[in-house]
């Protein structure tokens, strides 16, 4: 594998969390650790993205984010990677298509926080994702509800796992998506960006 890419081999099962990290907390670790435990996964790449294409304001420097996550999400089994920036790619479509091309025999999964899946049928060939990847979600506060009611939610219905089969969504025929409950940790990188320059902060 290229050097900047992160490392897996045929038969792992790797799920995916993309993002701006501006900043990382412990709501994106702990996030990262459910992830694993609810869904089965080996790792979890934590994909800091250059740019968010839906915000207007862009984040702080890649280098930045990249060393507070490595700060924040230190279980080995979470690896925190800019593979986009080397990849090229923009979109989450984009990125995934490259991905499976590159590692073949590697089973993926898109991981979302219940606030993501709000705004879903939004992303760029958002349909296409789900057809590509079977999609993780998982419980934030105040999303529950509206992310069950959500367009892409009601569009793919009949494509959901319950919570008590989480574990099978990595080998389930596609379109497939799982919304699991969790403890929530009530922390936002808006919040911490709002009081003040955390990387100014020691």
């Amino acid at each position: 594998m290229r050097q900047g890419f992160p490392i897996a081999t045929k038969g792992m099962v790797i799920g995916i969390l993309g993002g701006s990290f501006d900043p990382a907390h412990a709501g994106h670790a702990h996030l990262a650790r459910e992830a694993i435990k609810r869904f089965g996964l080996d790792r979890v790449w934590c994909l800091v993205s250059p740019g968010n294409p839906l915000k207007a304001r862009q984040p702080a420097p890649l280098a930045d984010r990249m060393a507070r996550a490595r700060k924040v999400l230190h279980d080995p089994r979470v690896i925190v990677t800019d593979v986009e920036a080397h990849l090229g790619t923009r979109y989450t479509a984009q990125t995934l298509e490259a991905l499976i091309a590159l590692y073949p025999g590697v089973r993926f999964v898109w991981l979302m926080g219940a606030d993501n899946l709000i705004q879903f049928d939004q992303w760029d060939r958002w349909r296409d994702i789900i057809a590509m990847v079977p999609i993780g979600v998982l419980a934030r506060p105040g999303s529950r509800g509206p992310a069950r009611r959500a367009k892409a939610a009601q569009v793919f219905w009949h494509s959901r796992l319950p919570d008590s089969a989480a574990r099978l969504l990595p080998y389930a025929p596609l379109p497939r998506w799982s919304f699991v409950n969790m403890p929530m940790i009530d922390m936002s990188s808006t919040a911490i960006r709002a009081a003040g320059d955390w990387r100014k902060k020691p």
